[in-house]
């Protein structure tokens, strides 16, 4: 059977939208994740790992951020810019320290649900950036598409 769409070239664009601090919400983000993953042609662990720290960004927005209020909304962007994925969730709660939140590897946190997440977040993706909006945070989320993780992308420059 032939593919009916050759993949040669990551699909870029961009698509942006608000939805309520649902639960249901979290889904309809986490779905959208995984599209991106999959146009962008992503491997199946990467993107495996890319839906699951979007999908833990949106958790902490309705739940944390917003406190699942029903008159709160989070804003969620997605980006493809052909080298790297770009998702920036958004909620309007109180706002958050990234210096304040629990190293879940801590002897004394290891029992404890708080931080995961976020370590979660910062061990699937490439560039975690906190931002205040007041009110609420910004997280944005990068994960690069082509160079190889740890590997330093000017050594396979041809200098002749």
């Amino acid at each position: 059977m032939e593919n009916p769409i050759p993949v040669t070239e990551p699909q870029k664009g961009r698509r942006s939208f608000k939805l309520p601090s649902t639960m249901e919400s979290v889904t309809e983000v986490e779905a959208a994740a995984e599209k991106l993953t999959q146009s962008s042609g992503m491997d199946e662990d990467d993107s495996f790992r890319v839906v699951m720290a979007v999908r833990e960004a949106a958790v902490n927005a309705v739940l944390h951020g917003n406190g699942y209020d029903p008159n709160k909304q989070i804003s969620v962007s997605f980006e493809n810019t052909g080298k790297s994925l770009v998702i920036t969730i958004a909620d309007e709660g109180e706002g958050l320290d990234p210096a304040k939140i629990p190293d879940p590897l801590a002897p004394e946190n290891l029992l404890r649900g708080t931080g995961r997440g976020i370590f979660l977040i910062r061990s699937f993706l490439d560039e975690v950036h906190f931002r205040q909006l007041y009110p609420g945070t910004e997280l944005t989320l990068v994960k690069h598409l082509t160079p190889a993780e740890g590997k330093d992308t000017n050594q396979n420059l041809d200098t002749k």
